[in-house]
């Protein structure tokens, strides 16, 4: 196995995917498929989901990884494959992608960011949670279905008015 040299074991990580057509809203509309295909990737190689929230045409996700263990990129090619499975073909595909017998769903790369202190970790969920509001979705983050926001709120870890717009 691969991993890359700043790969932390154990480390916490914010992650940025998206999908190859950013224009379509394919994340939402099979959101019980990405929640199925989660987790069985956790069965199988569990983290930790610290927060997450799935917008139409990306998501973004805070995981933490267990001790001695940094292979994110393994959990993330097993979601992206297994949700692709899931759904029709049919979906425009590059002539490098069809050679390598790729789907053309996800963009191939994702951003990830090791999360460095409890201030760092604040401002990331913060960011995972107001995304929705960000983006122009709703405008409180509570509004959007697809967050962890609601747990955060249920365990009074976040006010029920949080993530308003002006916020």
């Amino acid at each position: 196995m691969r991993y890359r040299r700043d790969a932390t074991a154990g480390g916490t990580y914010f992650f940025t995917v998206n999908l190859a057509d950013r224009r379509t809203d394919l994340l939402v509309r099979h959101i019980d498929d990405l929640r199925d295909v989660m987790r069985q990737v956790k069965a199988a190689h569990p983290f930790s989901l610290l927060a997450m929230v799935v917008l139409p045409e990306h998501l973004h996700a805070i995981w933490r990884l267990p001790a001695g263990d940094a292979d994110y990129a393994t959990r993330w090619a097993l979601l992206k494959a297994g949700f692709s499975r899931r759904l029709a073909r049919g979906e425009p595909i590059s002539s490098s992608r069809a050679a390598k017998g790729e789907r053309g769903i996800w963009q191939r790369r994702y951003w990830e960011h090791r999360i460095r202190d409890d201030a760092d970790l604040a401002r990331h969920l913060d960011y995972v949670h107001f995304n929705p509001v960000k983006h122009g979705w709703v405008s409180r983050a509570v509004d959007w279905p697809h967050s962890t926001v609601h747990g955060y709120i249920a365990r009074g870890a976040q006010g029920p008015g949080w993530g308003g717009e002006g916020e």
